[in-house]
């Protein structure tokens, strides 16, 4: 009797269930206390506050020259705070130099030695611990295996391709075991596409050998895919700390609404307030605006309110019985991405929305083209209040 096939294998899902930070009896890995970092008089670290928890995949975003770096190098032990405590397990690390702290850093270029070959690479921090030969061979074999570099282990850096080179460097960074590995912009060097596929691989990574991971990234799509928590830094302070979908759906500010992700920007005036639901008046629109959102807000304020492009409607027909949350304009620009396609709609008042529209049909539908008459609209709850 023939056997019978064997069932193709469920995948393990990546993005695991976890959220520490909710839990008030839980004790971080990490914890940054009213840290403050001076060159001169120049103040890159404000008073930051922050904490990270162990097993956790954690993404220092923002523009370059907002205190992201100088944050992971105070961890690391290259730089050290000019007040507050950095804390790792319960353990002040100030004095504690870099090569006594459970980190290791894996840096933006690499920094992998020319003429050794892959091997000797993961195994120049074991040796320099004077580890056994036996040892040092089994740990670097299992990194390989690890980062699937079994069988390169005699080639030579410039044998490689870019994303072989970074798995190099990620097998050398975590084959001392270290407690933390830091990040530094470390898929920067990688195309599109082999820095999308690169971040999976190094999601699954983490998942399966649970050491703390601290990425710093300017890329705001790298920090949401694979962060299970963002902290968005400007001047040296934090601005928002929150799961990606929390910074992308509710932002606290306009800098963070308009630093991650496509927004538009309704400044309008607070005319009602009520339980749940917000009437506010826009001198760009025609029409009122309407959120269901909760807020401390009070008839007269000047808000903003923060929109999504691929929260807004967008048609050629006249919309019927709406009163509130919709615009009339033209057509002035088309952004055609593939699955979706952007559209830059000015409004007769001088606003322009951007509204998206994924792609479903091969132009099966009348598409909508330059010039054309549009009506858009849009949901109470597609829009952020925002008060700064």
């Amino acid at each position: 009797m023939d056997s019978q096939p064997s069932k193709p294998q469920k995948p393990q899902s990546v993005r695991r269930k976890f959220a520490p930070w909710a839990d008030s009896s839980a004790q971080p890995l990490i914890r940054f206390q009213n840290v403050v970092k001076r060159y001169g008089d120049v103040v890159a670290i404000d008073g930051v506050s922050l904490d990270i928890y162990e097993r956790e995949f954690f993404a220092l975003l923002g523009p370059s020259g907002c205190g992201k770096t100088t944050l992971m190098r105070m961890l690391a032990g290259f730089e050290e705070a000019s007040e507050g405590k950095v804390m790792l397990a319960g353990k002040d690390l100030s004095g504690v130099p870099p090569y006594r702290r459970p980190v290791n850093m894996m840096f933006q270029s690499y920094a992998l030695f020319p003429h050794p070959s892959v091997a000797d690479n993961i195994a120049f921090g074991l040796k320099q611990e004077r580890m056994p030969k036996a040892k040092i061979a089994a740990l670097v074999d299992e990194m390989l295996k690890l980062v699937n570099l079994h069988g390169f282990e005699k080639r030579k850096p410039h044998q490689l391709s870019g994303g072989q080179r970074q798995r190099v460097a990620l097998a050398r960074s975590l084959a001392k075991r270290p407690k933390v590995l830091l990040l530094d912009e470390p898929m920067a060097a990688l195309d599109k596409k082999l820095r999308e596929q690169t971040q999976f691989e190094l999601m699954d990574l983490q998942q399966r050998i649970g050491t703390t991971f601290i990425i710093v990234t300017h890329d705001q799509e790298e920090a949401m895919t694979v962060a299970d928590r963002i902290a968005v830094m400007d001047h040296g302070k934090l601005v928002q700390v929150a799961t990606p979908a929390e910074i992308y759906e509710q932002p606290n500010s306009r800098y963070v609404a308009e630093f991650v992700g496509d927004i538009n920007i309704i400044e309008a005036v607070v005319e009602r307030v009520t339980p749940g639901d917000i009437a506010l008046k826009s001198a760009a629109l025609d029409a009122e605006l309407r959120l269901s959102q909760f807020s401390d807000v009070r008839a007269g304020d000047t808000v903003a309110v923060a929109l999504r492009p691929e929260k807004i409607r967008i048609g050629k027909e006249p919309l019927s019985e709406v009163h509130a949350n919709c615009a009339q304009g033209v057509v002035y620009d088309i952004a055609y991405l593939g699955d979706l396609s952007v559209y830059h709609v000015h409004l007769q008042n001088g606003l322009v929305l951007k509204a998206a529209k994924t792609n479903l049909s091969r132009q099966i539908e009348p598409p909508i083209d330059w010039e054309d008459n549009v009506y858009l609209s849009w949901t109470p709850d597609a829009g952020v209040l925002l008060k700064s």
